[in-house]
């Protein structure tokens, strides 16, 4: 937590999820004097919480090389915390480059995990919302790295949308079989074979059809993600402000606005990031969640919310049982093509 209106924010967001769940207990961590100022408006928030002063803290503008060396900044601890057993999950406001950093030098990657991931939830037309990773953390991957990400991508969905077997697509410049490069080609065929897995893998996904609500997990390499994920959010913010603009133009406009408001508020209550802020770091010996740097109160405690239903569901647990199955179903692949000289599924990005 830095600054006194960073604090504010984030302690009101912990006492709103902790009306949601009451059986929490928070660990703070930063500027001691403001945290306990923040406090006094939250006595429920207050009786349920433990202050650690943190004298250093990690500035938006601060490199990954630069963050790990502050020891004793408020993310550095709330990591350590976890690391050590002392908290079940952190989460952050601050710097993502610095807090995945810090998270995968601290955590470190769960056996079978390459890279870890970065996953969040965006609004959709149909009845959930999607699945999107990676957002950023990696710009370059290969076939496994996205096969990963789909195995826990997937394991995310079961979790907090409630899905026995999410539809999970490969983000592609077209949805024949020969589009693509030859990575995201060949984390297809590995998919496509992994019939067991708790998933049901659907082929590629254009760009256009992230949100209409066909799909359930959008799985694609960090540098793509993240324009990607920009360019929706740019999107929702444009059309909003053409709406306002449109609705404000004219006398007549206004008296429209009037009679459509509720559908505006509809309207906005979807897109509002607010509602889906939480992104997580999938692929780490521990959870941490990563909270958008403008959320309101609001969206802190959907933050606060992911990171309480992906320790209530054991995510770390799932995600290691569907690489365990992986791992069978690459072993027996191998023994067949040892026989017939094929190529074993989770063997072909080596090559």
């Amino acid at each position: 937590m830095g600054g006194d209106e960073g604090v504010r924010v984030m302690i009101a967001g912990a006492a709103l999820a902790r009306r949601r769940h009451d059986g929490l207990r928070f660990t703070l961590f930063g500027d001691e004097a403001q945290i306990v100022a923040a406090l006094e408006n939250h006595p429920n928030l207050r009786a349920a919480s433990e202050v650690v002063h943190a004298p250093n803290v990690v500035d938006g503008s601060d490199k990954p090389s630069q963050a790990i060396r502050k020891k004793d900044s408020s993310m550095a601890l709330a990591i350590q915390a976890v690391k050590e057993g002392k908290a079940g999950a952190a989460v952050s406001a601050g710097n993502t480059g610095a807090l995945m950093a810090m998270a995968k030098l601290a955590l470190r990657t769960m056996p079978g995990i390459d890279r870890p991931a970065l996953a969040a939830l965006l609004p959709t037309l149909g009845d959930n919302d999607v699945v999107m990773l990676d957002l950023g953390a990696n710009t370059e991957c290969d076939a496994r790295n996205l096969v990963q990400f789909a195995v826990m991508g997937a394991a995310y969905a079961r979790t907090v949308l409630d899905l026995e077997r999410p539809r999970v697509r490969l983000l592609n410049i077209g949805t024949e079989e020969l589009k693509g490069t030859d990575e995201i080609r060949d984390a297809a065929a590995q998919l496509r074979a992994a019939t067991a897995l708790p998933m049901s893998f659907d082929g590629f996904i254009e760009g256009d059809k992230i949100n209409r609500g066909d799909t359930d997990v959008v799985v694609t390499e960090g540098f793509a993600g993240n324009i990607a994920l920009k360019t929706i959010e740019g999107t929702a913010r444009f059309v909003t402000d053409v709406l306002r603009n449109a609705f404000t133009s004219s006398i007549r406009s206004k008296i429209g606005f009037l009679i459509s408001k509720p559908a505006m508020h509809l309207l906005k209550h979807h897109l509002d990031p607010n509602n889906h802020n939480g992104a997580v770091f999938l692929g780490l010996n521990g959870v941490v969640v990563k909270s958008h740097g403008s959320a309101n109160e609001k969206g802190v405690a959907n933050a606060v919310h992911v990171a309480a239903r992906l320790l209530e569901e054991d995510i770390t647990r799932r995600i290691a049982d569907d690489l365990a199955n992986i791992g069978t179903l690459a072993a027996d692949a191998k023994s067949a093509g040892g026989r017939k000289g094929a190529t074993p599924p989770m063997e072909q990005s080596a090559k």
